[in-house]
This record gives structure tokens, sequence and C-alpha cells, in this order.
């Protein structure tokens, strides 16, 4: 079965003590798939899938898999069920805690886990509308602030949600994301870039319509591609939640693509770049490292620590230095060799697997302790790892 699917069936039961022994063993995790049932897939829905699949896959007796039912999928819907019916059938089985991948979590439940991505929303508040900065600048907020421990993805962000969100560093443990299996250098990306209308030569961006990932910056590197026969394609879809991005001339645009195409998407490119100014982790790059496909990033935010000395970086605000790298990483056979062997080699050490063992552990030991000593727990795991 794959990992990343939500288990059927109900956990074992848990003995309850009695007589002299008064106490009881400590009862399920509870995994909120919420995001993972979302209808488009960005590194917080893959997160989501993975991780809650893979937890239930390691521990099939300590985990239950809670997401919203189709009727109730919808954003306001599913905030309503993450808030109201979420704690409500945690309470019903008498859950140690409530695991929330996805940001945030049900501020009712006193004993939460938290994954927080970035502080993207706090610290750049004008990339989203004023009801997305509303409910993540205060109940999100609220819910990372009271949550037993919080799980975040990159040392880069540990540090902005302690400047930014004011978190206590205890509580924090970094604990980076991984690379589906299915990216890999031996897909077959002809079937899939015909579906897509793709048959020229092609170097690819993916991201959604958000000005933090600053794609104008692309404008003249596009035009320097075009003079060598490649286009430069932009994967991805707007989110009613961001501010409105202007769009970006000589980009040519091909919508959201399905997740099963992905692999195909990034593997038929002559290389991947990624101008993003704010990243909290940078998974596409790793998934294309993974695909062979050499990768160009900006020298900013958590893009350096992901990519390692796998990718070009470079200053986004930098036309020239973002259009020779970008050339360069398309069309020079001896820096496509090298970037091609040290993205795959980078790619390798980031997997869901060890993500998915190093949550679980941390887990574990929340679930058996006492509210006032998770701290510790947490603080027990080392800050970084892979």
């Amino acid at each position: 079965m794959d990992p990343a699917h939500p288990r059927a069936g109900r956990p074992r039961r848990h003995r309850i003590a009695t007589g002299a022994d008064e106490d009881r063993s400590p009862g399920p995790v509870v995994l909120n798939r919420r995001a993972a049932t979302r209808p488009t897939v960005t590194g917080v829905e893959r997160w989501t899938a993975q991780v809650t699949g893979r937890l239930a896959a390691l521990a099939p007796d300590r985990y239950v898999v809670a997401q919203p039912r189709p009727r109730a999928r919808r954003r306001a819907a599913a905030q309503a069920w993450e808030q109201l019916a979420l704690p409500a059938r945690a309470a019903r089985l008498r859950a140690a805690l409530i695991f929330s991948p996805a940001n945030l979590a049900p501020l009712a439940w006193p004993r939460n886990v938290l994954v927080m991505h970035d502080a993207a929303a706090l610290r750049e508040p004008l990339a989203y509308s004023a009801a997305y900065r509303a409910w993540h600048g205060r109940l999100g907020l609220a819910c990372a602030r009271r949550a037993i421990a919080v799980i975040t993805v990159s040392e880069f962000s540990r540090g902005e949600l302690v400047d930014v969100a004011g978190l206590d560093p205890g509580r924090l443990t970094v604990i980076p994301g991984g690379v589906d299996e299915r990216f890999t250098p031996d897909v077959g990306p002809e079937p899939a870039l015909r579906r897509l209308g793709l048959d020229r030569p092609y170097a690819l961006t993916i991201a959604t319509d958000d000005p933090r990932k600053n794609l104008a910056a692309l404008a003249p590197v596009s035009t320097a591609l075009a003079a060598q026969g490649i286009e430069l394609v932009w994967a991805g879809d707007s989110r009613p939640y961001f501010a409105r991005s202007r769009s970006v001339a000589g980009l040519r645009s091909i919508g959201y693509v399905d997740d099963a195409d992905l692999p195909a998407l990034y593997r038929g490119a002559r290389t991947f770049v990624l101008p993003s100014r704010y990243e909290g982790f940078g998974l596409t790059c790793l998934e294309a490292m993974a695909c062979g496909t050499p990768v160009v990033a900006a020298d900013r935010a958590a893009l350096p620590e992901t990519c390692g000395d796998a990718a070009l970086l470079v200053d986004p605000d930098d036309p020239a230095a973002l259009t020779a790298a970008v050339l360069a990483a398309a069309t020079e056979s001896s820096t496509r060799a090298t970037l091609r062997a040290a993205g795959l080699g980078r790619a390798a050490q980031f997997t869901w697997h060890r993500t998915a063992t190093r949550i679980h552990r941390l887990l574990m030991d929340l679930a058996e302790r006492p509210a006032d000593q998770c701290a510790k727990s947490a603080q027990g795991l080392p800050p970084s790892g892979r």
C-alpha cells in the first residue's frame, strides 16, 4: 500500500489499569490530514500526505488518521472541521496528542504538536490577503504559542519563528522534509510532456502566483533563453489568499500540473530555477535535483541551507547574475554535469522515511510525558538533521 495513503480501521484498544495501578497507557495520536484533502498539491499538502501516511504505517496501533468528509473540504468548512470536529473526535478517542503538519491546529485542544513551515504571513504580510493575514496572524500564532511542541523545516524557519513569532526556542525542533521516490532520473518524460504540449527545449519554474516567488525577475532570463531556442515554462496556480501578482512577460504559463506529471516535468527540463525571496525550505529544488535536473536558486532565506553546494545560488535581484546562471545551467555541458551529479547526491540525503521516523520518535516521547515535561522532550532531539 502507498505509505502516503491513510490507513483504514481502528487503533487497538489501550489497556485501562484498575486497582493499585491507576495509570493507563497513553491514547492514540490523532493525525490531522486536512491539508492533504485539498484539490491541488504544493509543499504543505505534500508534507501532510507523506508524513501522515508514513506515520500511520510505522505504528498502526498508535495513530488515527483524521480528515474532513468530502462535503466539508471547502476552505471555510474544512477550517470549522479542524477547530471543532477534530478536537471532539480526539476527545472521544482519549487521544494523547493531535499532530497537525500544516501550520494550523485546533485551538481548543490542549496537547497539540504543530508543524509551522515558515513565518511568511508574519514576515511578508502584504503577500497575503487581509483575511489570510488575520487568520494566521491571530489563530495560527495562538496555536503555535499554545502547542506543546512545534516542528519546523529548516534552521532558517526556526530563526524566523523565534524572531518574528516570538516562539520559545526550547519548543522548536527542526525536521526537514524529504523527496518522494517517484522523483528520479529514470522517469520517462515524453508522455507527460506531450499531454502538456511541451515540444521544445524548456527551462522550468514551479511556483504559486505569489509575489514572494519573485517571478518577475525571470523576464530577462526568458529573453536570453529564447535566443538559445529554449522557452521558460511556469507551472503553478493561483491561491485566493495571495495578494494579486503581476503577470510575467516571456514566461509560458501552463497552469497547475497534476501531481502525477511532476516527475516528468522536472526530468524533461534543461534546468529548474527558483528566484524566490522567501522560502521556508525549497522542496521543489530537491525534487528537481532528484530528477537529475540542474538547479539555479536564490541565495535567500532557506534555499542555501536546503540546496547546499548542489545548485547555482545567485542574488535574485541581480538580473545579469540570474540570467548568466540559468544560461549556464541550461546550456553549458560541464556545468550541467557538475550540477546533475551534485544534485542527485544532495537530494538523496532527504527522504520522507527519515522525516517520518524522526517525527514518530518525538511524538511517542511527547505522548508519554506530562505537559510540563514536553519542552524538555522536544529539546532531546538534535536541532537539525536528515
